[in-house]
C-alpha cells in the first residue's frame, strides 16, 4: 500500500520531458550538460523552462554551473543514490581537485571511521554543499598538493584521491593531535 502512495506523489512528465529523459537514459548519459540536450529546444527560454521543470519535479539534480545528474526512471519515487566520489569528480569536471581527509583515509582502510562529509580539496572553490543527502566540504589547496593525487577507478568512472603515502602522513599528524 505504501508503494501506491509514492507513485501518486510522482509529478507527471510532459511529452518533451519524457523524450529528454528517454534519450539521456538510452545513451547512459546520467551526468550531462545543457549542450548535450540543446537540440531538443528551439530557443534558450524553452530550454531554461524545461530544465527548471525537471529540477522542480526532481528528475534532474544540478551539480554545478553547467552540469546535471539525471535521476533514472527506474527510481520511481525520485530517490536515488550515487557514489560520492563519482559525484565529486563530476562536480569538479574531473580536474583540479582530489578527495582527502577522513574520506580518503576510510577509502584506504586507514580508519574505520565513516565520514559524514566528503572532503574535496581544490584550487577554485570552498564551502559546503549537499547532493543526494551526501555532504561535501570544498577546501582550498595548492597545485603542488593536487599533483600528488592519484587517479583511481570506480565502476568505470575515474576520480582523484590523495595517494596512500600522503594519507598515512596525514593520519600520523592526527594521532599526535588526539
Amino acid at each position: 500500500m505504501k508503494e501506491n502512495k509514492n507513485i501518486n506523489k510522482i509529478k507527471s512528465l510532459s511529452q518533451k520531458e519524457v523524450e529528454i529523459i528517454a534519450w539521456l537514459e538510452s545513451y547512459e548519459k546520467y551526468f550531462f550538460s545543457v549542450k548535450d540536450i540543446d537540440f531538443f529546444f528551439t530557443n534558450k527560454k524553452q530550454r531554461y523552462n524545461s530544465i527548471q521543470r525537471l529540477l522542480v519535479k526532481k528528475r534532474i539534480i544540478k551539480l554545478n554551473k553547467n552540469k546535471y545528474f539525471l535521476v533514472p526512471i527506474k527510481a520511481r519515487s525520485g530517490g536515488w543514490a550515487e557514489n560520492p566520489f563519482v559525484i565529486a569528480d563530476e562536480v569538479m569536471n574531473g580536474k583540479n581537485y582530489f578527495i582527502g581527509g577522513w574520506s580518503a583515509a576510510n577509502y584506504y582502510r586507514l580508519t574505520d571511521q565513516i565520514p559524514f562529509w566528503i572532503e574535496v580539496y581544490t584550487t577554485k572553490r570552498q564551502g559546503r554543499k549537499k547532493i543526494f543527502n551526501t555532504g561535501f566540504i570544498f577546501r582550498r589547496t595548492t597545485e603542488n598538493k593536487i599533483k600528488k593525487a592519484v587517479i583511481k577507478k570506480l565502476n568505470k568512472h575515474e576520480f582523484r584521491i590523495m595517494n596512500k603515502r600522503e594519507m598515512e602522513k596525514w593520519m600520523k599528524l592526527r594521532e599526535y593531535l588526539v
